[in-house]
């Protein structure tokens, strides 16, 4: 909305904004909330940026609360500065980042020991759909390694005959639940939920297409202090408050797990509750965000790295059950700004290997800054403004029909493509898509002028396969023979040479 008025016509400008204040006392109540407060007034002008440094006392009647103040261009999301707001989702990204379930029936959920109880073990295939569940609080502390129903893909009959226990337990839990909803709300959302009252509310069909044939997946609580991202096994069920993203390629969770990655999400992404902790907004930080184009050797050197950490993370919280990893973390963030620790937190740094979790993410960092062609030491702002900028660059690309696509075996089906060409990378298809069809010139269907098309082409001093060529056009490879028999007529006559597998104009003499 904000956006729409600043851009309307006439125009109005934001003059004073603060994007993040505590609710205090002092207003009304101590609520742990956050609110925003913004001037505007008619007209393209310049504002103030107001930011909280610090607050204390804010449930006492007389709350500190100090601001920093910048002038300059204020944006439509309350920032100065590089503007982010005009960052577009990008194809390569598309159909890999996902929510979790959202259950809508605590009876999902289960014990091991309930689960016996309830046919496991003893029901013939019913461990395919009893599996590991995980919620934020699961993966940010202590796992409370509980089980959930998962009978997604199943009928109510085959349910029933399968697997009674099962069938009885959802429905004194799960079926009567929603029951009781529907009489209280009538929505069509209770309705539908009741239709398929064995199933979760939102059992995400669209995740789980993306998860087959990976052993792994990389996850990140939605609502964090601390930004981390891990690999849990495919087989766990996440709910709703975690967010997966689709790959087990180890190098995507060195990039995920980088400075940049954080600086990034953490600048697009929201803040929420009472710690005013950063929220992963999926639509906002992973689909605009552009992946390094690393060679083999960076990909294998950061894959390395987070390999490793995950590892480390992982044998120590095994090792310590008093240990969390939002605790590891905090203890990092301490440890990064110098400050000192008292006896307990230097045990738990210790046995936490907390420098060697800092050590690992300051070699991510830099191997990442390499993979991008970037400096290590770019301010957050510089590497906002870069990845914006690369943003705008990578937008451009696929419009003209370049996807760099991060799993191109699985997202190139799913876009509906089937004709590709043969010699490009994997990590940086050609995509034939209708849009960028319709944006490329169609190949003349003259001699003459397929002819004039071909020589055009090549004015640009390089050498060119006819494939390459083809791809130029709107009708993409259907045209490759075409132009194949051109260049080939060309050659004959003298006008072209033959080089590397392709064709160049004849210099001179």
């Amino acid at each position: 909305m904000i956006a729409k008025r600043m851009d309307a016509r006439p125009p109005v400008s934001l003059v004073m904004a603060i994007p993040d204040h505590p609710w205090t006392k002092a207003t009304r109540d101590a609520a742990a909330v956050r609110i925003a407060m913004t001037v505007a007034e008619a007209g393209k002008r310049e504002g103030v940026l107001l930011e909280v440094v610090r607050e204390s006392g804010l449930d006492t009647d007389a709350p500190e609360v100090v601001l920093s103040e910048a002038a300059g261009k204020l944006h439509a999301d309350l920032s100065a500065g590089v503007n982010v707001t005009s960052v577009q989702k990008l194809r390569a990204n598309s159909g890999i980042c996902h929510d979790g379930v959202k259950l809508h029936g605590s009876g999902f959920i289960t014990t091991e020991l309930e689960a016996t109880a309830l046919g496991l073990g003893r029901r013939e295939g019913l461990e395919t759909f009893v599996r590991p569940y995980r919620n934020g609080r699961d993966l940010a502390a202590r796992s409370r390694k509980l089980l959930v129903i998962d009978l997604f893909g199943m009928d109510e009959s085959e349910v029933r005959r399968r697997f009674p226990e099962i069938y009885q337990h959802l429905l004194q839990t799960v079926r009567s639940a929603r029951r009781e909803q529907v009489e209280r709300s009538h929505t069509a959302d209770a309705e539908a939920y009741l239709s398929q009252w064995w199933v979760f509310g939102k059992p995400r069909p669209e995740l789980r297409p993306a998860l087959v044939g990976l052993p792994n997946y990389i996850a990140t609580v939605d609502t964090a202090a601390h930004r981390v991202f891990q690999f849990l096994p495919t087989e766990v069920v996440c709910d709703d408050k975690v967010v997966l993203i689709a790959s087990d390629e180890q190098s995507h969770l060195g990039i995920l797990s980088s400075a940049i990655h954080v600086t990034w999400a953490t600048r697009l992404g929201g803040w929420l509750g009472m710690g005013n902790d950063s929220v992963y907004v999926k639509t906002k930080t992973f689909d605009p965000f552009l992946f390094p184009d690393a060679t083999p050797e960076q990909r294998r050197i950061i894959g390395d790295l987070a390999e490793e950490l995950d590892a480390t993370r992982k044998e120590v919280l095994g090792e310590h059950g008093d240990l969390t990893l939002t605790g590891l973390y905090n203890l990092r963030e301490k440890l990064k700004k110098g400050e000192a620790f008292t006896p307990a937190e230097q045990d738990a740094r210790t046995r936490g290997r907390v420098d060697i979790i800092a050590e690992l993410h300051d070699r991510i960092d830099d191997a990442v800054a390499d993979a991008y062609g970037w400096p290590r030491d770019l301010s957050d702002e510089e590497i906002v403004g870069r990845l914006v900028a690369l943003n705008a660059e990578r937008h451009r690309e696929e419009q003209a029909g370049t996807v760099r696509w991060l799993r191109p075996d699985y997202q190139i089906p799913r876009a509906g493509l089937t004709q590709l060409p043969v010699a490009a990378r994997p990590e940086q298809i050609e995509a034939l898509l209708p849009d960028a069809k319709a944006r490329k010139p169609a190949f003349p269907r003259d001699a003459i002028g397929q002819t004039a098309a071909v020589l055009d082409e090549l004015r640009g001093g390089g050498a060119l396969s006819a494939a390459d060529i083809a791809r130029r056009y709107a009708q993409g490879l259907k045209v490759e023979r075409r132009i194949g028999a051109t260049l080939e007529a060309l050659a004959r006559l003298g006008h072209l040479v033959v080089e590397g597998g392709g064709y160049r104009l004849r210099k001179a003499a």
